[in-house]
Formats: C-alpha cells, structure tokens, sequence
C-alpha cells in the first residue's frame, strides 16, 4: 500500500505493472499515480524534456493548445496578466496569446526558473501538459492557488484516466515523466482541499476557479 501521491493516503492498491513501472490507485482521492520510490529524478526528466520537439511555430502544436488559448480569449481580457506556470522548452501558449494581445509571464522549473515571478499574482494561470508531471501534486496546486488573485481561472490541460482494460494499451502512461493520473474524483478532492470554488471539466480541458 504506496502512499498516494495526492492524497498521501495509504487507501491505495495495485492498479497495474507496465515493465517495470508500477502504477496504484488511490481509493480515497481516485488518483493514479507512480509510486515516490519510482519516481524519476530531475536529470533524467530534464533530459526528456529536451527531447520534446515544441517548435512554437509548428500548427499542429499550436492546435494541440488551442482549447486553452480558446478559454482564454473567450474569458479573460487583454489588461489582466496571465502566467505560463510549467512553460516547457517551447512556451507557444504564450506566445500566441502574446501575440493577441495578452501580457504572459513565464515560469518553469528547468527552462525558466526565475521564482521570483511566483511572488505576485495573476489573473489566469496555464498549465498545458504539466499536471501529469507533478511529483508534489497537491502542494503545486496549493501554490498556484495562492498566485491567482481572488477572481482568478486556472486552465489545465491533460489526459484523464481512462478505463482499466483501455489503461493497458493507453500511450499516455508509457512516458515516464508522467507520474499522476487525475479522474473527475481527484479533480472534485483537489477543489475542495485546495479551496478553488468552481471546477469544470470539458474533456482535457479543465479549469478552476
């Protein structure tokens, strides 16, 4: 019984072995999650990172974000400032939406590391394929929380759990940098514990507010 990486919870069991990875479920907080001893390390994440061809200029990458710039331009105005939180290699949310108009900040912990940006607040935050890569899932959300001014959105953008039998064949799990599963259970327990009033979840695009 792994602690749950969420939750931290000991209400967890086996949910399924690929190679060598296993995977558990947490009972409590509906996560799937890689256990903490198997966890990779920073070096090797980096080096997958470096590895992601994001070419902010490539359509079908800019397509790939478009629910998120979507949601944004739909719901947040052009004087409010927004913060790229997990920005990557290839920050082309930002620079889209820069290019609209919109004032973004950049944060990531290996490419763009200045933490002095998480000392303000935002009106929107985004976090593009950057959940599932939490290995502090809980305090992460905590933080963003904490930056986004009262009346804030944060837009999320994932792949949720599927089903048991469709997992084993998922090509989403088998990227190693890819630790935590959310389902509308977990995504329900991260809003009340982290105290956001409002989630809603439009297939990979979340947001809370």
């Amino acid at each position: 019984m792994e602690p749950c990486l969420l939750c931290n919870t000991s209400n967890t069991d086996l949910f399924y072995q690929y190679k060598d990875r296993r995977f558990c479920h947490c009972k409590t907080c509906g996560s799937v999650f890689v256990p903490r001893t198997e966890l990779p390390s920073k070096v090797a994440e980096k080096q997958r990172y470096l590895a992601h061809q994001n070419d902010i200029a490539d359509s079908g990458f800019q397509k790939f974000v478009s629910p998120i710039v979507t949601a944004v331009q739909q719901n947040q105005t052009k004087e409010q400032t927004g913060l790229d939180f997990g920005a990557g290699t290839g920050p082309v949310i930002s620079k889209l939406l820069g290019d609209l108009g919109y004032t973004m900040t950049l944060y990531d912990p290996f490419f763009y590391p200045d933490t002095s940006v998480l000392d303000t607040t935002y009106n929107f935050i985004v976090c593009c394929e950057v959940i599932e890569h939490l290995h502090q899932p809980l305090q992460e959300f905590m933080l963003l929380k904490k930056i986004m001014k009262e009346t804030g959105v944060l837009y999320c953008m994932t792949d949720l759990l599927p089903e048991k039998e469709a997992f084993k064949t998922w090509y989403y799990k088998n990227d190693f940098t890819h630790v935590i599963f959310y389902t509308p259970q977990s995504l329900e327990w991260i809003r009340e514990k982290v105290g956001f009033k409002n989630l809603t979840i439009e297939k990979r695009l979340i947001r809370f507010s």
